[in-house]
């Protein structure tokens, strides 16, 4: 199997960057100058997905990107995201053709390029037809300012919708062992109409790579503090199913992370994962999962016990889950 992937006219690496966590919503996030080194580092290994948004950072997620990157900007295929945005301090969900219009002047300017590669509608506003919000895309792809548009955090139906408007190169939803929901009809969708499903938080926000044992290490400030999934015995139970599958990870000669990103890379050649880190060791580490064989027995096992109905506790609070169009298991 060619281990090069399709994300509408580009062919990429099985395994992207999600640069949210450079900047945004995991507590305190590094210093520009040391997410810069990461971000060239991430080129030096071989990274040629960076995934972006206008939403991270309130902005300067994108400028990091055009500041450290920029100058390297043949070497990547770019991605970002309009409709969900900071407004005076506070997040906002837009989805207006002219705001929409606004946002990706505002976005190529900060990333320092002509062109955006992929620009996804971060939310669908949901009182805004989606098909005016795509219209809006479309009309930047007409004008040479994006190459190819996507949506997030869709379902299949809205995918379908916005279909007909216009060509959508990715769906970027939520998928892990833990989460998916995307196996309702987005995984099968999206295949069918020949887009890629771009899978953000592929290690559960970082549960999957043994990263949060307690509620406790969390910041303050860390968005994970607000999704019960992380909340007193929800957590708990959490733990027990992720003692399962770091046992099944060592059986297997790989790391927990490694196993999350194998076992999505395995759900179709249309997927694609884009973990996050802050760490150079994690980021060779998710690299090589690109690579990894994992046998059969090992990704049975977690369809076997990392099943919706095991895992505790919703993916957001519930005004979020409000905002959001994918198909819930509940």
């Amino acid at each position: 199997m060619d281990s090069r992937r399709k994300v509408g006219p580009f062919e990429v690496g099985p395994i992207g960057l999600g640069c949210m966590s450079l900047s945004h919503a995991y507590g305190t996030p590094p210093d520009p100058e040391q997410a810069g080194r990461l971000l060239n580092a991430a080129l030096d290994l071989g990274y040629d997905f960076i995934d972006s948004a206008a939403l991270y950072g309130f902005g300067a997620n994108e400028a990091l990107i055009g500041e450290a990157i920029g100058h390297r900007r043949g070497d990547y295929v770019l991605a970002s995201k309009c409709g969900m945005t900071g407004v005076d301090g506070k997040r906002v969900i837009d989805g207006r053709p002219e705001t929409l219009l606004r946002t990706v002047d505002e976005s190529l300017r900060r990333l320092k390029t002509e062109t955006i590669d992929l620009y996804y509608l971060h939310r669908w506003d949901k009182e805004v037809p989606v098909e005016e919000s795509v219209g809006a895309l479309g009309r930047m792809v007409e004008e040479g300012k994006v190459r190819a548009i996507g949506l997030s955090e869709v379902s299949a139906e809205t995918l379908r919708k916005a279909h007909g408007v216009h060509p959508i190169a990715a769906v970027q939803n939520e998928y892990s062992p833990w989460s998916r929901n995307v196996e309702l009809g987005v995984l099968a969708a999206t295949r069918e109409l020949g887009a890629a499903l771009v899978t953000f938080s592929p290690m559960a926000r970082g549960f999957l790579a043994g990263s949060v044992r307690s509620a406790d290490q969390l910041e303050a400030n860390d968005l994970r503090r607000t999704m019960p999934r992380f909340q007193g015995e929800n957590l708990e139970r959490n733990l027990r199913l992720y003692a399962r599958f770091e046992a099944l990870a060592g059986e297997a000669g790989c790391t927990p992370a490694q196993l999350s990103l194998a076992w999505l890379l395995s759900r179709g050649e249309h997927v694609i994962p884009i973990p996050g880190t802050t760490s150079l060791k994690h980021l060779e580490e998710n690299l090589a999962a690109g690579t990894l064989a994992v046998s059969a027995y090992a990704l049975a096992e977690i369809d076997g016990f990392m099943t919706p109905e095991a895992i505790a506790g919703a993916r957001y609070a519930e005004a979020t889950l409000a905002e959001i169009d994918t198909e819930d298991f509940a």
